[in-house]
């Protein structure tokens, strides 16, 4: 009975993983239906931003955020949460990138539901127009971590699991983020985004709960991203996300220096100086890296987007205050309670457990209420609300 068991638990896991490849229903319907929106109504397809706010889309004075995401309901909460909590929201900046076949639904869908002060752009990537150097680049980038996620999917066997043990990043090799066009594509956000100079990029799985505008004065010593390293449980606390967690340092390419009991810093919530990231070779050292695993035979660590940019973004990290953002909570693992996920300026729901899926559990499903607030938005306009009710149907 206890082998059954020990069998059991593995066997969820790897469902569990999995079911966080699909798209519930409501969502794919919801999608269908703003493209709909855009096809036939005049509104849906008017300009983002409009035109007499066009010149803020370049403009340094203001707070430029960053997206790139292909989930409409999800960028609608981070939006709607961070306007929301805002000191200045007409301070605010929005560029969500998303790919050709996402373009008309999120434009639709926040073309229709306007925010009163903050400002909002909506670009495909279909609608860059890219040197030949970044496109080749941006394929073999693409081409290369495909093949890693193959290879430990591929490989993956379920008697070879060890419940809650070190396989169990191997698991990531099944997660929608390993073969995300668009999760990939942050390296390249000094190209996207050629005329700003510091931005705030944030994830799509996160919900912001406070002002988060001291942010962009944050003095980064030099350094190119200002990320969380620590976790809220003090100086070098952070349980399963140590470099030891991310890379193989058995092998030898990997820089005998690094210390393997370093916490990794968090992406989800990271604020960039772009101009000293142009300056650097951090994105040519990002290829570089890709390419010796390649040659490694996909060794060198475990799938995921973070592995390859801790080696690139290495000593160009500026540590800020743990409390800007609580991560860990797509994980059954988290630990984060009470009175920490409130004191918390951003919530990043990383790992598979997205709090749009049921697999989630209920507590921090309920953290994302801020999805009630972009409901609402839609429910006061009258084309959401038919697009809305059509979905429900």
């Amino acid at each position: 009975m206890e082998q059954k068991v020990q069998s059991a638990k593995k066997r969820e896991l790897m469902y569990w993983y999995l079911a966080s490849r699909g798209v519930p229903k409501s969502l794919h319907c919801l999608c269908l239906k703003l493209a709909e929106e855009y096809a036939v109504n005049a509104m849906a397809r008017s300009c983002l931003p409009p035109p007499e706010h066009v010149s803020r889309l370049a403009d340094t004075s203001f707070n430029h955020i960053v997206l790139l995401t292909d989930n409409v309901l999800a960028a609608s909460v981070v939006i709607s949460s961070t306007v929301e909590n805002a000191a200045n929201p007409e301070k605010l900046v929005f560029h969500i990138v998303t790919d050709k076949k996402t373009y008309s639904p999120m434009h639709a869908w926040f073309a229709t539901n306007r925010l009163k002060s903050a400002v909002v752009e909506v670009k495909g990537l279909h609608q860059y127009d890219w040197s030949q150097e970044v496109n080749v680049g941006v394929k073999q980038m693409l081409e290369i971590h495909h093949l890693i996620c193959s290879h430990y999917y591929n490989n993956l066997k379920e008697n070879d699991l060890e419940y809650g043990g070190e396989h169990q990043n191997i698991l990531e090799a099944l997660s929608p983020s390993c073969l995300s066009l668009m999760n990939h594509l942050r390296i390249y956000i000094p190209e996207l985004f050629p005329e700003l100079n510091k931005i705030v990029f944030l994830d799509d799985d996160v919900v912001v709960q406070h002002d988060i505008s001291s942010l962009w004065t944050l003095d980064l010593n030099g350094k190119i991203v200002g990320a969380v390293v620590d976790s809220w449980c003090g100086e070098n606390c952070c349980p399963g996300r140590k470099y030891k967690d991310y890379l193989n340092f058995s092998h030898p390419v990997i820089p005998s220096h690094l210390d393997q009991d370093r916490c990794a810093w968090l992406s989800g919530m990271n604020i960039f100086d772009l101009e000293a990231w142009r300056r650097s070779n951090i994105t040519t050292s990002y290829h570089k890296w890709l390419k010796l695993s390649l040659n490694s035979g996909f060794t060198l660590w475990q799938p995921g987007v973070l592995p390859p940019s801790l080696l690139a973004f290495e000593g160009h990290v500026h540590p800020i205050d743990p409390l800007w953002q609580v991560a860990g909570l797509g994980y059954r693992s988290s630990s984060a309670r009470g009175q920490i996920l409130e004191a918390a300026a951003v919530l990043h729901f990383n790992g598979p457990a997205k709090p749009w899926l049921e697999i989630g559990s209920p507590e921090v499903r309920s953290l994302f209420g801020t999805m009630k607030t972009s409901s609402n938005t839609v429910r006061n306009q009258s084309r959401g609300k038919k697009v809305l009710a059509s979905v429900s149907a």
